[in-house]
């Protein structure tokens, strides 16, 4: 008998103020559709994706969730902060599912191929995230905003959603952060704290997160 399916669910934290934008981000639209169905959609596309739990208040899952889903999918209330809004997606996912992915819901162009080359690194490391190389010349400033120094971008990476992990790492890292009072800004960040390296996977084009008005016009022109 063959062994059974691995099961991945994802987390989409969509759960934010946008107050650095002025206006809701997720409910902007991007070539027509708005920021959130877009990234929703995206998973319900992917075929390795076999469940959501979507991180937001009743109001906005009702306006943005795509019509007629073809997989199951949960609403959850966030927290206060993202690594709580994350908590709370993982308390929603179910104790058989095996990986478990996290994405940020202002992130439209992410793409069902870049979910699964992040799930099969996964499989392959237990931990991995979608990121790019820094290309851009990077210096350090002052605290007057005067450049002070260069910093070397040999192995660096901007890091980018999603993140996928064996369940019970992602669980046992949560819980560290909580113990110790830990407020990871990412879910690298949180296995960190377990001393687990998290392998990273190029998007291959860049997949930026819609913070301020100027991002929707950028990721348009990404998109076409």
């Amino acid at each position: 008998m063959p062994p059974p399916p691995m099961l991945l669910h994802a987390i989409i934290v969509a759960a934010g103020s946008s107050r650095r934008m002025g206006f809701d981000k997720l409910s902007a639209e991007l070539d027509g559709t708005p920021v959130l169905t877009a990234t929703i959609q995206a998973f319900l596309d992917c075929p390795a994706v076999n469940a959501l739990v979507i991180v937001a208040d009743a109001e906005r899952f009702a306006a943005l969730m795509p019509a007629h889903p073809n997989k199951p999918v949960v609403r959850v209330d966030g927290g206060a902060e993202r690594f709580l809004s994350v908590a709370a997606g993982i308390a929603a996912v179910p104790e058989n599912v095996h990986f478990i992915a996290v994405h940020d819901g202002a992130r439209p162009l992410v793409t069902p191929d870049l979910i699964e080359r992040c799930l099969e690194a996964a499989r392959n490391h237990d931990a991995a995230a979608a990121a790019r190389r820094v290309t851009e010349t990077v210096k350090r400033c002052d605290a007057e905003g005067f450049s002070r120094e260069a910093v070397s971008r040999e192995n660096l990476w901007l890091m980018e959603t999603p993140q996928v992990f064996r369940a019970s790492l992602l669980r046992r890292a949560y819980r560290e952060a909580h113990d110790c009072g830990a407020k990871p800004t990412d879910e690298v960040s949180a296995v960190d704290l377990l001393d687990v390296a998290s392998i990273l996977v190029d998007s291959g084009a860049p997949n930026p997160k819609i913070t301020f008005p100027a991002d929707l016009a950028w990721a348009a022109k990404l998109r076409s």
